[in-house]
């Protein structure tokens, strides 16, 4: 139970986190995020499309094949995507209140959208699209999530350069780069970190102790 409330604020959090850092720091600059929030922002500079409604569309397809090869994924993320996008369109209003320069935009932004979705990936529900895609791939081939996600993410921002300019594609790249470092950070926070083992004076006639931590028992020169 105690599992479930805990999923449940960080899904919750981590949509809220993704919503601002879109609507407050990357729209009014018309700066690029990768994956499905990408797409969906492709989708608004062009023809004014609400993006958290173009986030659910595009993600069907890739929610279908989960749910054909890894339900477990997709019971698991599906909410994830419909709430994210959900608060994404809903805290639309925050674009005008943007005072701050691209730079601090565009790092401010990314940093908060990857916090939001490491998040949700440390409980193992993300923004939809791409982020399950990547999530999809790095559970069967020992990929850092973190890691296909930039390279995603580089891709499509990269696809954007007709449309936002070089300029902004290059202050969206750095966007995607504090998305994948935070992202990174923040996915791992459930993981057991392994003991601390300090390890003494290495030399001749050295004596091998067996010391206890937590209950395990660990050996350092």
């Amino acid at each position: 139970m105690m599992y479930w409330l805990t999923k449940a604020a960080a899904i919750l959090a981590g949509s809220i986190l993704v919503a601002v850092g879109v609507n407050l720091f990357l729209v009014p600059h018309r700066l690029m995020d990768g994956g499905m929030i990408g797409i969906g922002l492709l989708a608004s500079y062009y023809v004014q499309l609400p993006p958290g409604l173009v986030m659910i569309g595009v993600s069907i397809p890739v929610y279908a094949v989960a749910f054909f090869y890894d339900r477990r994924l997709f019971f698991h993320s599906f909410h994830g995507m419909l709430i994210s996008s959900f608060f994404i369109d809903i805290f639309s209003g925050m674009r005008s209140w943007n005072h701050w320069s691209v730079t601090s935009s565009a790092v401010t932004g990314g940093a908060l959208i990857g916090t939001g979705i490491g998040l949700m990936l440390a409980y193992e529900t993300n923004t939809g699209g791409t982020d399950l895609l990547a999530q999809f791939l790095a559970r069967r081939f020992a990929i850092p999530v973190s890691l296909l996600i930039f390279l995603i993410d580089g891709m499509i921002v990269a696809c954007s350069l007709h449309t936002i300019g070089l300029e902004r594609m290059v202050f969206s790249l750095i966007t995607i780069t504090a998305v994948a470092a935070t992202t990174h950070m923040f996915s791992g926070i459930r993981r057991r970190r392994p003991p601390y083992i300090v390890i003494g004076p290495l030399g001749e006639g050295a004596v091998r102790k067996k010391q206890t931590w937590s209950g395990v028992d660990h050996f350092t020169r």
